[in-house]
């Protein structure tokens, strides 16, 4: 398997085939469906987003909360359709890869060729092995949200499928 750094180039998404498995390490942030509404917000009314979503990868992923002496709590995938409404804006903003589980509509799998970008998939029902390969977290916006706003994660070798491209 394949061991790629974060942010990827355009000759990492270029090499990588359909169903290859590898490994993600560098940093990536956790986004699910609230989040995701009031990113779209903020780019509706030209307000600065809480990260860069030039190059960025997200997760769709809500962390339980964490036991005492770990980084993370279970860090599962969530059905990335419930995204699909948001993720050509987010593409065309210059988000480069997503991380989650299950198939994309026909126009984010069009979104994700027109703007050279990767989906890849993860293990479903894996969370607590997934929460072992974060080993920073930070919540960087919405905590309101509680497991739903914006953590920033430093993952070492996640595991990923390559699903879309």
């Amino acid at each position: 398997m394949k061991e790629l750094f974060l942010p990827l180039t355009k000759e990492d998404i270029d090499n990588l085939k359909m169903g290859e498995l590898a490994y993600l390490s560098g940093t990536i942030y956790s986004a699910r469906d609230n989040t995701h509404s009031k990113l779209i917000e903020l780019i509706n009314k030209a307000e600065l987003l809480p990260f860069t979503l030039s190059g960025a990868a997200i997760y769709y992923m809500g962390p339980t909360p964490a036991r005492e002496g770990v980084v993370c709590g279970s860090a599962g995938p969530t059905t990335s359709s419930r995204m699909d409404r948001y993720t050509p804006a987010l593409l065309e903003k210059g988000l480069k890869v997503m991380i989650g589980k299950g198939n994309r509509s026909a126009e984010v799998k069009q979104s994700i060729k027109d703007n050279h970008a990767i989906y890849f998939s993860t293990i479903g029902g894996a969370g607590a092995y997934l929460a072992d390969k974060i080993k920073r977290m930070k919540c960087v916006a919405f905590p309101e949200l509680g497991p739903e706003a914006i953590y920033q994660l430093e993952v070492e070798m996640f595991p990923v499928i390559v699903s879309y491209k």
